[in-house]
């Protein structure tokens, strides 16, 4: 396992790539041949965003 990111613009730069990767997945599915694993796999991204941003808030970060 990794080092935790307390660094506030560390967790910033970590959603902001996150949030391309999903925006990425999400361009890349057509809509009229979607199937059901595609929408589930943009649901547990979204989740996962959701639970490291509760992560993030929650962590004592290096500022002062």
């Amino acid at each position: 396992m990794g080092k935790s990111i307390t660094d506030r613009e560390k967790q910033v730069s970590y959603m902001k790539q996150r949030l391309n990767m999903f925006l990425e997945v999400l361009d890349s599915i057509e809509p009229e041949t979607a199937e059901l694993e595609d929408i589930d796999r943009l649901i547990t991204m979204v989740d996962e965003l959701d639970d490291k941003m509760q992560q993030f808030k929650t962590r004592p970060t290096d500022e002062n």
